[in-house]
């Protein structure tokens, strides 16, 4: 949708009563037999899919939901979710106790997208896995007989969303496409809150719970399990780490390195990457297969940034570029086949929803565009159904719109002294002036990694050919609209390129052709990594980059 055009739809006139769509569930004065049961019980009549395996006894973790409103109408919280905080609860466990309190629940799977057709797959098939009269091989070893298909699995490990595919490896075709949350969020929303539940709260809880929700995605997929025989995952360091089981207590503080660049830098390993035997792993996958993760750039530069730096080119070109994988931790690299530098940026999650108000994840019933029009909020939803909040996409829009009309200022002040902004009035949806000053701040962080990695580089924004937005975020926003509010350079909107997810597009290229991991471990060498703090006008350009329309630094 073009900057200047409305969305389709608009906000619901003023006293209307739409029921809550989505992933959004209400228990209200269901009946009387509702004090005493669980909401696990009370789910699955709303609609409501929660995963569980143990009966509901708490043991297996997989039941967590979120309380949105009504947590007071709920039993204490029980032993088995200690490993819990506010406003997160074990469905199995939290039980109705004031049958005619109003209750929403919305549960941890959520699914933005779902992929059931078969695609094709370019570039050259050279897995890992082989098929050599009868016998399917793992880098040239046998597993075993052949007997069904021979698949893969490549995983993008998001700190807010995850995403897998299954691969035929020997077509190189995609089978299937499953995304949801990632289920980490009870331990906070960025990488730096969860290295610190992981290592002071609940050690091991993190991938224990991103485990049962994978398998559970793995479950559903059409195939067997029995016949996947890699996993190929990139994601940050932290998350990567996490999903490995490696202890993830040296990205929390200076230098911020995983072990696995520490053993790297000692002399004690050759790469980064990560390989483990499937049968020692967790995964419900063929056992004598193989998980592998993709090695780092280095600090909090991943092995997600570095898929995506082998799937676009940059590292060969000759003018100068730039890679945006626009996230939690907003990760960015730089440069030419001449020299490469790289930054990472925590962002924090506003632009993901988290922390607003009026914020949500990009999955159904949120607020996927918006335009104002005749003074009037007009927008589109995920779905089409009512609204429920405002993701990352209507987010950018929301705030590029209200400097378009002049309602707020380049600090982000409404100008008419009030204290926010009504998207739609029921359900009550608004921007704060708190919520501005949040999305300033987020932008600021990757407003200050573009700007110091370009000073580094000796260019400005006009130099550079060709801007590549990565993630399943950047995928959804309008580009006139992000360099309006100055989160990404301002460049000619044909130098602006969406990438789509390019972490799971270089992971899927990384699991069908194995030669390719050598290559991507000689191309994160290249890459020079630049601590943002430590450049001495730091704090000048990011104090410059918490106005929605920054001057060039």
């Amino acid at each position: 949708m073009p900057a200047q055009e409305p969305a389709r739809g608009s906000a619901p006139a003023p006293g209307s009563a739409p029921p809550r769509g989505g992933l959004l569930r209400t228990l209200a004065g269901s009946c009387p037999t509702a004090a005493g049961e669980s909401i696990l019980a009370l789910a699955a009549p709303l609609g409501l899919r929660i995963p569980s395996s143990c009966g509901g006894a708490g043991s297996c973790h997989e039941c967590i939901v979120e309380i949105v409103s009504g947590a007071d109408a709920l039993s204490p919280p029980a032993p088995e979710e200690g490993f819990l905080r506010p406003p997160h609860r074990l469905a199995c466990q939290a039980r109705v106790i004031d049958a005619e309190a109003r209750i929403e629940v919305r549960p941890l799977l959520r699914r933005p997208q779902i992929l059931t057709e078969s695609e094709p797959v370019p570039g050259p098939v050279a897995p890992a896995v082989t098929v050599e009269q009868g016998t399917v091989r793992l880098d040239g070893a046998p597993l075993g007989p052949a007997g069904g298909a021979v698949l893969g699995l490549a995983l993008d490990l998001g700190t807010t969303t995850i995403v897998l595919e299954l691969v035929d490896l020997q077509a190189g075709r995609i089978l299937a496409r499953s995304a949801f949350v990632n289920p980490q969020s009870f331990g906070g929303s960025d990488v730096m809150h969860r290295i610190s539940y992981e290592t002071t709260e609940h050690p091991g809880e993190l991938r224990r719970v991103l485990m049962a929700l994978l398998n559970d995605e793995i479950d559903r997929l059409p195939a067997a399990g029995q016949d996947i025989y890699e996993v190929a995952a990139v994601g940050n360091p932290t998350m990567r780490d996490l999903f490995f089981g490696i202890d993830v207590r040296p990205l929390g503080q200076r230098p911020f390195q995983s072990r696995t660049e520490q053993a790297l830098r000692r002399g004690e390993a050759l790469t980064t990457a990560i390989a483990r035997q499937a049968r020692e792993f967790g995964l419900h996958i063929q056992p004598r297969g193989r998980v592998w993760g993709g090695p780092l750039v280095g600090s909090h530069l991943g092995a997600d940034i570095a898929a995506g730096l082998l799937v676009s080119g940059l590292a060969e070109a000759e003018g100068h570029r730039m890679l945006i994988d626009i996230g939690t931790n907003t990760e960015i690299i730089a440069g030419n086949r001449d020299r490469l530098v790289g930054a990472s940026c925590p962002a924090g999650p506003a632009f993901e929803g988290a922390g607003l108000g009026c914020g949500m994840p990009g999955v159904e019933g949120a607020i996927e565009r918006l335009a104002i029009a005749d003074g009037r909020p007009r927008y589109r939803t995920i779905g089409g159904g009512e609204p429920e909040g405002v993701c990352g996409s209507g987010l950018i829009d929301l705030v590029a719109e209200l400097l378009r009309h002049g309602v707020i200022d380049p600090l982000g002040r409404f100008r008419d002294g009030g204290k926010a902004f009504t998207i739609c009035s029921d359900p009550p949806l608004q921007i704060t002036r708190q919520d501005l000053s949040d999305l300033a701040q987020a932008k600021a962080a990757n407003y200050a990694g573009q700007q110091i990695l370009m000073k580094g580089l000796g260019v400005r924004p006009a130099a550079l050919e060709r801007i590549d937005l990565a993630g399943g975020f950047a995928h959804y926003i309008d580009p006139a609209n992000a360099m309006a509010i100055g989160l990404i350079p301002e460049v000619p909107l044909e130098r602006v390129h969406k990438l789509g997810n390019a972490a799971l597009a270089g992971a899927r290229h990384l699991l069908l052709n194995s030669p390719a991991r050598a290559r991507l471990d000689r191309l994160v060498r290249r890459v020079e990594h630049i601590e943002l703090e430590q450049d001495p006008e730091f704090f000048r350009i990011f104090t410059a980059g918490c106005q929605f329309r920054p001057q060039p630094a």
